[in-house]
């Protein structure tokens, strides 16, 4: 399926219109949207353009001025580019009052733009919420867009979705994509470079990393009947083994081929061999449940001191999502904890 860059506002208003059954007077959300904000430009020769993704192609036939993301990231990889998006998903786990993120606010004060509309996902793509913000671009490469959605959304605007499976993007495939359908590719791989040159230093800083067998888990203190691990392509994996850290050999064995999460029995607990294991928390009160269940608390890694569970939401949030702008703070509030469960410390 492919669909191109459409047109003017009014058109777009009108689409609205049909989609929300709404009028298209003053008080549709295209009014309060915040005013398009660019403080880079595109290549030149960047349009039209083609990209390819799960869910079919789209091209792209001039640069887009009104952008609208969906996901957890594809706003802080539009903002990296210089591209302030009029609409993007709140943040309702790990983000902060605004629904947003800490560093996104950052980059968007940086820009002295004003901060986009907040839609939420919780149910879905937030369709009508979208059509009210009239985008001539939609971009959803971190997503869980259904195609049904994918139809829907396509009928707006240009959506350029994931390029294998939802939510599971890299950040540096994230950024690329983004970075060609905003035209600006040359600037996409100089932020590529300057990451990557941050995560070197954090490498080197860090040699406790290289190496180091990991499993990042899922446990619900509510029920340890079963322990969870996230994939090697899960973000939240995909960026610890950017540090230099490897898969635990038990992760393949719980791991089906082609699936992102496994599950197994938490009697296999002591079979779960690793230098360190991760997870995340809701409180700091799920710790001690943890450590203190009889069959949990057999995971080598757990018993032996050599684990951490993240109990700050916006510091798993940071790492579950991992983009340009939120590696830095990675690096600085949740490496080092990763660093001394590694240490047994």
């Amino acid at each position: 399926m492919t669909r191109t860059i459409a047109a003017p506002l009014a058109a777009a208003a009108l689409l609205v219109a049909a989609l929300t059954g709404c009028s298209t007077g003053s008080t549709s959300a295209t009014d309060s949207a915040a005013e398009p904000t660019a403080t880079t430009t595109a290549d030149a020769d960047a349009f039209p353009v083609t990209i390819e993704h799960a869910l079919g192609e789209t091209t792209i036939e001039s640069e887009p001025t009104r952008v609208a993301t969906l996901g957890w990231t594809d706003h802080d990889n539009a903002i990296a580019l210089g591209v302030v998006p009029v609409g993007a998903t709140k943040i309702t786990w790990g983000g902060n009052e605004a629904g947003s993120t800490d560093w996104f606010d950052a980059a968007v004060e940086e820009a002295g733009a004003e901060a986009p509309v907040r839609y939420d996902d919780a149910d879905g793509a937030p369709i009508d919420e979208v059509a009210e913000l009239a985008p001539d671009l939609i971009l959803a490469t971190n997503s869980g867009i259904t195609e049904a959605e994918y139809a829907k959304l396509s009928k707006i605007a240009p959506v350029v979705a994931y390029p294998e499976a939802p939510w599971t993007t890299d950040w540096q495939t994230s950024l690329a994509m983004i970075g060609e359908a905003l035209g600006r590719t040359t600037l996409a791989e100089e932020v590529a470079a300057d990451t990557e040159a941050t995560i070197e230093q954090a490498k080197a800083d860090n040699p406790e990393l290289q190496g180091a067998e990991l499993i990042y888990g899922y446990l619900a203190a509510t029920d340890l009947s079963t322990i969870g691990m996230y994939a090697p392509e899960d973000p939240r994996v995909s960026i610890l083994r950017d540090f230099g850290m490897v898969d635990a050999p038990a992760v393949a064995d719980a791991i089906k081929p082609g699936e992102f999460y496994g599950t197994v029995s938490a009697e296999k607990a002591a079979e779960l061999d690793s230098d360190v294991f991760l997870t995340w928390v809701d409180s700091a009160d799920s710790v001690a449940t943890i450590e203190g269940d009889k069959l949990v608390g057999k995971i080598p890694a757990v018993a032996d001191g050599h684990w951490y569970a993240e109990t700050d939401k916006q510091n798993a949030m940071a790492s579950t999502n991992p983009t340009p702008l939120s590696i830095p703070v990675i690096i600085s509030d949740f490496l080092p904890h990763v660093v001394k469960a590694i240490e047994g410390a």
